[in-house]
């Protein structure tokens, strides 16, 4: 008996000694806020193998690394509905610095353009030609967050017509058909518009449909900038709602605004028609950055009529006085087309302007053409036109704060930094380095527009659903573990338009399926990001 005891005491001793761990990472005492809406509730929460395990008391559980996060909201990662280009990964996982400063986990890229397809000579700049080449560098070189890939019309038009007004002819249509049925089998998700700009601005209605009825084949769907977003909003919602219908796909909307004060009260009409469309069967979102300036570049100030024939065209226009006095009048008097200048009641100190370093007025980068010319003794329509000679951006204030509420209190709701990764010499926008911060900040601190529990649960499940990554964006034992933890005393933006590269404070860990990517509010340098591939995806 005595050496039976004694073996058994051993073999405990043995079986101790060499316990393995029951989890990777275990995070203790936080306020679970778990992206469905429903109120927090403090607790633990255990990840294994890149996934959430267990959440509860877990007061026996042991890991390999533990973090506190007593006072601390835990939440699930955000989506960026409109993150724009995951390229930048491939150079630099640093560049991701503003996006996990904010908990985002995983953008959405791609608008008019994408990443890919390529035509031939920017493939052989870039490396790569295929939307799958693409992916597959993305999955080869690692990435800091999760990306999610829509196809560009704009990019296929550039590729198969170039940047000319005209249409596609048939042959030219089902190239641009193999195109995104090329994007649907390597991964993307659906097919993106940006229908404002040129050439984009040029394709028709039929063009559209018939490019996102291939991506409707593959389970995908029709994300879009509209063509207009404010003297012809509610026409421009009506296209993109028959472009779905036609299509047999949902549709997500691209930053929902109405912009410009005479139709600033079209708001609730434009809410109205996408609930009765919802109402209907349609499946239909929005997302919406918490600003009240959009952003642009400042050539789609002009009528679309001066690009009819090409950027390169329009650069030697642009050195005409005749040409450049039939601008203006266009600017002034025209109506039926998205008028930035009208938008802003024609008032040049409305409009702010960044990325100048190429110009004579970088020294006034982040503010208005109106403080401009005063500073520079110039007319602000000779300020202008200077700075359409070059990729300027401009920053019209064109929104209201009313109506910014309306819309993100809609539960089919997202937010969108519509900026993506993005190094802090390259900020132009304050959304780039505070959209999310400044939803919590400002709409649930300051104003109440939202209840904690109604922001996250739009800036996580609501935007996951849209991109079809049902496997995250709630907390929940057995889905991936992209998770922020935050100080809901301290989040805030501090990006400005002057100073647009101000980090958001508050956000103190990020994790990204499973690993800790933002450690005290600082970048670790892991990589474990993932291409979350479409329902059209073939291997």
């Amino acid at each position: 008996m005595k050496i039976l005891l004694s073996v058994l005491t051993s073999l405990v001793i043995i079986c101790t000694t060499h316990a393995q761990p029951s989890y990777d990472l275990l995070i203790k005492n936080g306020r679970i806020v778990d992206g469905t809406g429903a109120p927090w509730y403090t607790a633990d929460l255990a990840i294994k193998d890149g996934k959430i395990a267990a959440i509860g008391k877990l007061t026996q559980a042991t890991a390999r690394q533990t973090i506190d996060a007593s006072g601390r909201i835990v939440s699930p990662g955000f989506i960026d509905m409109m993150g724009q280009t995951a390229a930048p990964f491939l150079k630099d996982p640093n560049i991701a610095f503003n996006l996990l400063s904010q908990g985002i986990t995983t953008i959405n890229a791609g608008e008019g353009g994408s990443d890919a397809p390529l035509n031939d000579s920017d493939a052989k700049l870039m490396g790569w030609q295929t939307m799958r080449q693409f992916l597959a560098k993305l999955d080869a070189s690692g990435m800091p967050m999760n990306m999610v890939q829509t196809v560009g019309h704009t990019q296929i038009r550039s590729i198969v017509i170039g940047d000319k007004d005209r249409q596609a002819s048939p042959s030219e249509l089902d190239r641009m058909r193999g195109l995104v049925q090329e994007a649907m089998e390597a991964g993307a998700i659906g097919v993106s518009t940006s229908l404002i700009y040129p050439p984009a601005i040029y394709g028709s209605e039929q063009e559209i449909t018939e490019l996102t009825k291939v991506a409707g084949q593959y389970g995908g769907r029709y994300f879009t900038h509209m063509r207009n977003e404010g003297d012809r909003l509610l026409e421009a919602i009506d296209e993109a709602l028959r472009i779905g219908m036609a299509a047999g796909t949902p549709v997500h909307i691209y930053h929902l605004k109405t912009a410009g004060q005479a139709n600033w009260g079209k708001m609730d009409q434009a809410i109205a028609r996408i609930k009765a469309a919802r109402a209907a069967g349609q499946e239909v979102g929005v997302d919406v950055y918490p600003y009240i300036n959009n952003g642009l570049g400042i050539r789609a100030l002009l009528h679309p009529r001066h690009s009819a024939d090409g950027e390169a065209a329009l650069m030697t226009k642009l050195k005409d006085p005749a040409v450049k006095a039939e601008m203006r009048k266009d600017m002034e008097t025209m109506s039926g087309w998205e008028n930035w200048y009208a938008h802003t009641g024609k008032d040049w100190n409305r409009i702010i302007v960044a990325h100048m370093g190429a110009t004579s007025y970088a020294a006034y980068n982040g503010q208005s053409i109106g403080a401009i010319a005063t500073a520079t003794g110039k007319s602000p329509w000779d300020v202008f036109f200077d700075l359409c000679l070059y990729d300027v951006f401009a920053g019209p204030q064109s929104m209201s704060e009313a109506n910014k509420m309306k819309a993100m209190r809609e539960e089919f709701t997202s937010f969108d930094t519509d900026a993506g990764p993005s190094l802090p010499k390259d900020a132009v926008h304050p959304r780039g380095f505070g959209a999310f911060p400044r939803v919590l900040a400002r709409y649930v601190k300051d104003f109440g527009t939202l209840s904690l529990e109604g922001a996250i649960h739009r800036m996580s499940a609501v935007a996951a659903n849209e991109v079809m990554a049902y496997d995250r964006g709630r907390l929940s034992p057995g889905l991936a573990a992209d998770i922020v933890i935050f100080d809901f005393n301290k989040i805030r933006d501090k990006s400005t338009f002057e100073s647009p590269a101000l980090a958001s404070e508050g956000v103190e860990w990020v994790l990204v399926n499973g690993v800790v990517v933002l450690a005290d509010g600082k970048y670790t340098g892991a990589k474990p990001g993932k291409v979350i591939r479409g329902p059209g995806y073939k291997p």
